[in-house]
């Protein structure tokens, strides 16, 4: 995968300067923005939630936002939740053609493809008299950004930023996340004045080709997915040797308290593989075959990525092994479940400790 020079860098920061200041916006709109986000699963719940609460009191966007959801049920607790803060749309044409700044968090690739194609379809034929800029914050392959871009720059007065962010749900609820963005950089002032501090802690502004803040949000996550592997093979040593997972747990804890292995490292301490309070593990495969791609793209070998690809795949095989037997503890698999490859590798039980226990007593 390359960088597609048809997207300007003309603002890259220099070295060390990568956060987007959030002063207002320069002669900013006269009118208020209408605000709309498209996309309630857990992350995009909790974000669009911090949003809405955070513009009905904010100087540039004191409007409900107008949210949508394929399952309707999202948006209904949604608006239970928030009332007069939200209102809710039939489509994501309707989002397209009333809102100034559209926010997107979609499971997949696919499923972006599709919304953008109805964004496209609902204002080929309409009259734009104001600038609409589509914020896309999902975690997507890299061209496809490109392709969006391109999808978007023959309607007139539209703008699309990439802007993934990094932090689990329980993150995105206290409004804790990292965002990174790249795209024209007015627009970008206008969402980091939009989203910081009510819904971000922090925007890294990667300039004006917007595949650059994907390919960077995949490469974080290859930290965070290879952490989450180290982490579940040395906890699988850790009770196979006798030494214990919770001694183990202590010492992550003194001397490498970083948030993959406190947050994750307590998961598998516990056993707690809760998929819907997490990142749900479908989403952690995706993203494991994104980064493979990117690798096998730029020649640059990843073994630990391939290592936890499997073991992704096997503890899904083996969730759903349970699932057909009526046993499994949780609906949807958190991805630090991919433990279970390492455990069932050295010859333990996949999401518990309970037969483990017993053998090293004995």
């Amino acid at each position: 995968m390359s960088l597609s020079p048809s997207h300007s860098d003309h603002h890259t920061p220099s070295k060390g300067h990568a956060g987007l200041p959030f002063s207002r916006p320069p002669t900013p709109s006269v009118h208020t923005p209408v605000i709309g986000w498209v996309g309630l699963g857990a992350m995009g719940y909790q974000m669009a939630k911090n949003l809405a609460t955070h513009s009905h009191s904010h100087p540039a966007g004191s409007g409900p936002v107008l949210v949508y959801n394929r399952t309707a049920s999202r948006t209904e607790a949604l608006l239970k939740e928030l009332g007069h803060k939200v209102r809710v749309a039939d489509s994501p044409a309707q989002i397209a053609l009333e809102c100034d700044v559209i926010f997107t968090s979609l499971g997949t690739d696919e499923a972006v493809k599709s919304v953008y194609a109805a964004f496209k379809a609902a204002l080929e034929n309409a009259k734009l008299d104001k600038p609409k800029i589509f914020v896309e914050t999902s975690t997507i392959y890299p061209t496809l950004a490109g392709e969006l871009d391109s999808l978007l720059s023959s309607i007139e007065h539209t703008h699309f930023l990439t802007a993934p962010v990094f932090g689990p749900p329980a993150a995105a609820a206290k409004s804790q996340l990292v965002m990174v963005m790249s795209g024209d950089y007015r627009s970008k002032k206008v969402v980091g004045y939009l989203v910081v501090p009510g819904v971000v802690k922090k925007v890294i502004d990667l300039g004006g080709n917007v595949e650059k803040a994907p390919t960077f949000k995949l490469l974080g996550n290859s930290l965070i997915l290879g952490s989450i592997e180290l982490l579940g093979e040395a906890m699988t040593l850790a009770d196979k040797s006798g030494v214990g997972t919770d001694n183990l747990y202590e010492f992550v804890k003194d001397f490498m308290p970083a948030a993959p292995f406190l947050n994750y490292g307590k998961k598998m301490l516990d056993n707690e593989f809760d998929g819907s309070k997490g990142f749900a593990i479908d989403g952690g495969i995706k993203d494991a075959t994104h980064i493979r791609r990117l690798l096998t793209a730029h020649n640059s070998p990843m073994p630990v990525i391939d290592i936890a690809h499997q073991h992704l795949l096997t503890a899904r095989a083996l969730h759903q092994a349970e699932e057909a037997k009526g046993v499994a503890k949780n609906e949807i698999l958190d991805w630090s479940a991919l433990v279970a490859g390492s455990r069932v590798a050295a010859g333990r039980p996949p999401f518990t400790y309970e037969e483990e226990t017993k053998v090293v007593k004995e």
